[in-house]
């Protein structure tokens, strides 16, 4: 993947995230800060960060429970240590720091 593929489809992953975070019901704030990366806050004030690794081709993910990176494999952005996929992975993120089932997809 060359950077003009990779700055597509890392945009339309972030929009993606964005808009299943506009329609969930749970407590969350979120705002793209400059740089393109994603500040997701919950009712407790902890955050999930979402930021796109230009150099490295992926997309990390940092939340309590640790850090993540997900590659695109041709079908999708998925971790780089067991394949899950970003939005089944954001979502268990979500729900953890939430309290409550979060469901981006």
């Amino acid at each position: 993947m060359d950077d003009s593929e990779f700055n597509v489809r890392a945009e339309q992953a972030m929009s993606r995230i964005e808009a299943a975070l506009e329609v969930s019901s749970a407590d969350i704030d979120f705002e793209l800060a400059s740089g393109g990366v994603l500040e997701i806050e919950f009712a407790d004030g902890s955050k999930i960060i979402v930021n796109r690794h230009a150099v490295a081709r992926e997309i990390w993910v940092a939340a309590r429970s640790g850090g993540f990176h997900f590659r695109w494999n041709g079908q999708a952005w998925c971790d780089t240590r067991d394949g899950v996929e970003l939005m089944a992975r954001l979502s268990v993120l979500a729900s953890q720091q939430a309290g409550e089932s979060v469901v981006l997809g």
